[in-house]
């Protein structure tokens, strides 16, 4: 198990490209299943999610291979309709293989799924939905058992938006016989670009990015070769970095109309962001501003930055407020950052925020994925060394982060933790 240390108090400056998305990534790759023949998918992040992934398909019979940053997928002798557990225990996201099973064999057994311990993240929006479609559905042993005749369109309403169940039911319904609708549909990026992969692979998919996504069923999809879309919370991470730390960068390589609700708030905190095509250069303010904030689904602010926005306020000039809407145990990370000298105070689903002047390097532990990456951003902020422990929480959603931070000029390596006797 590795751990990484960061001596703080370095602005960082320089520029840096930005991965593939795992958020798009992990439907993409499960869409194979609905098409028999040769895929290959361009720019995905080399990540312990995506690695899963990958070895949840070849244990249900597809041959899979990575050279760099591409992936192939042969679906062609994939007959396997079974998801064991010894998989999809390692992350939520396995879930995603259910619609494409059902749609294509007509049946799933899929074990039920493990992940982050960021609250209960309950697949009741799938099954339901996949009831509607005629799925006939039990639940034994740990397993979501899944069969049916054939899926037939229906129209879905989702009491919640839900990323994952939009994805689930949209690639269900692509081989449904008549027309799906999702109604109160998650409006992600990461949904408008699986829609368009489907699209590629000769799926009917409109509304994408709205909040009603209509399909119409097909007979017959194909394999594709396609590119994966740039990770937008990489880019949030790496923007926060840069202004937490007084820097310059230029983030390359993302779509700054995904990153609208970062750039807003990031703006608000006195930070310049100058934004391109395809690219966003954030100068850090010398004196931090304290903002609220309230996570919210796409496009509102995300949960996925709201750890990094925590670190940066605890900084700032003042007093932030900070409502998490979306998980509720998403504030494990606080215990944390108090170790460094933040002060930091929760009720309910509130963090109340009094900056300081300077965080404190300390030996600190991740618990998730997302705040393994705060505990990096504070550390970077910190005076003196910070080591972060249980770093694999991070390598499931950052390709290289401690690499490209010191390219930018930070002071970080990762390390093998030491064994205590």
């Amino acid at each position: 198990m590795d751990e990484i240390i960061i001596k703080g108090g370095r602005p960082l400056t320089g520029e840096v490209i930005v991965g593939g998305a795992k958020n798009a990534a992990l439907p993409i790759l499960t869409a194979s299943i609905l098409a028999k023949g040769k895929f290959t998918f361009h720019n995905a992040p080399r990540l312990k999610d995506v690695d899963s992934i990958m070895d949840l398909l070849s244990t249900m019979g597809a041959v899979v291979e990575r050279d760099g940053q591409t992936v192939h997928i042969d679906t062609s002798g994939m007959n396997d309709y079974e998801a064991p557990y010894e998989h999809v225990r390692k992350m939520r996201a396995s879930i995603l293989v259910l619609g494409p099973l059902l749609a294509r064999m007509k049946k799933a057994k899929v074990s039920l799924p493990g992940g982050c311990a960021i609250g209960a993240r309950p697949i009741d929006l799938h099954l339901n939905g996949m009831a509607l479609l005629g799925a006939d559905i039990t639940l034994e042993h740990g397993y979501v058992e899944a069969a049916c005749k054939q899926l037939k369109g229906a129209e879905i309403y989702f009491d919640i938006p839900t990323v994952t169940g939009t994805e689930n039911l949209m690639m269900a319904a692509t081989l449904a016989k008549g027309t799906s609708v999702l109604r109160n549909a998650a409006r992600e990026p990461e949904i408008i670009a699986l829609a368009d992969v489907l699209n590629q692979m000769g799926a009917d998919i409109s509304g994408a990015g709205t909040s009603v996504i209509t399909i119409k069923g097909v007979k017959k999809l194909k394999p594709v070769t396609t590119t994966i879309i740039a990770d937008r919370i990489e880019a949030g991470t790496l923007m926060v970095a840069a202004a937490l730390t007084r820097g310059d960068v230029k983030i390359k390589n993302c779509d700054p109309f995904h990153l609208k609700a970062v750039i807003h708030k990031l703006e608000k905190t006195g930070a310049e962001v100058q934004v391109f095509k395809k690219s966003v250069r954030v100068k850090g303010a010398a004196h931090i501003n304290s903002i609220d904030l309230k996570t919210m689904p796409y496009p509102g602010f995300p949960t996925d930055m709201q750890a990094q926005f925590m670190v940066l306020m605890s900084v700032a000039n003042g007093f932030s407020v900070i409502a998490e809407t979306i998980f509720e145990n998403r504030f494990i990370h606080v215990s944390e950052l108090s170790r460094m000298g933040a002060d930091i105070t929760i009720s309910g689903n509130h963090a109340m925020i009094k900056g300081v002047p300077e965080l404190s390097g300390a030996p600190v532990m991740a618990t998730d994925l997302r705040a393994s990456a705060s505990l990096i951003l504070a550390g970077l902020a910190a005076k003196g060394t910070t080591t972060v422990s249980r770093v694999y929480h991070l390598d499931r959603g950052y390709e290289f982060l401690e690499k490209k931070l010191a390219l930018l000029g930070a002071a970080i390596k990762r390390v093998p933790a030491k064994t205590k006797p």
